[in-house]
């Protein structure tokens, strides 16, 4: 019995630690509350109280914690780069440029000049990046719909391709068509509505309603 209680004491410890190598907030409150509960679980099996009421009371925050970054309305605003060279946007693809070519590796500073270009703000924070080419006048193109780590969810998607969409519509685009053979962008993509093309494995595409 002594060894099954082991196990479980290095399942927890295990979640614990790998959750605190998570970047993403919510990821990390998410792994770790699992894993202090297992670890909580293990202590009250070998008759260890303080380990018990130290992970039981990690537990409750994590609990708080999540409870209230589910709860809190958040505010998220489109802001348009008018000026391709200004420094602020030079310096955040410099920082985040490996993060940024693991999903979108076809990506080319280069070509930024004759693409549009969106902050995306999450309580006046700058935490994503819109970059998009029109296609023709009922049509774009989207080459970069990045968020930086600490704030990877799908409410910065939802943001803008449910609410955000309308300013979209109201310019007369009808479709949205990206390529990606990324698993976790695909994924992403899947989750904000995006279908894959029947005719390119590469094409995805979201109709403007």
């Amino acid at each position: 019995m002594d060894s099954y209680y082991q196990i479980i004491g290095y399942v927890g410890s295990l979640l614990v630690a790998l959750s605190l190598s998570m970047k993403n907030i919510r990821l990390l409150r998410r792994i770790n509350i699992v894993g202090a509960f297992t670890f909580s679980m293990y202590g009250l099996l070998i008759g260890a109280m303080p380990v018990f009421i130290l992970n039981g009371y990690i537990v409750l925050i994590d609990i708080y914690y999540l409870y209230k970054m589910y709860t809190t309305e958040e505010q998220f605003k489109m802001v348009p780069v008018l000026d391709k060279k200004h420094n602020y946007l030079k310096l955040f693809l410099e920082y985040y440029l490996n993060d940024i070519l693991q999903f979108f590796p076809n990506f080319n500073r280069d070509k930024l000049d004759s693409l549009e270009c969106f902050f995306l703000l999450r309580d006046l924070r700058p935490v994503g990046l819109l970059i998009f080419e029109e296609i023709s006048n009922k049509e774009i193109k989207i080459h970069i719909d990045y968020v930086i780590p600490e704030y990877r969810d799908l409410k910065s998607g939802k943001y803008l391709y449910n609410s955000e969409i309308k300013y979209l519509k109201n310019l007369g685009y009808e479709l949205i068509s990206t390529e990606s053979n990324v698993k976790a962008h695909v994924k992403y993509l899947i989750n904000v509505g995006f279908q894959k093309s029947s005719e390119n494995n590469l094409l995805y595409t979201k109709v403007i309603l």
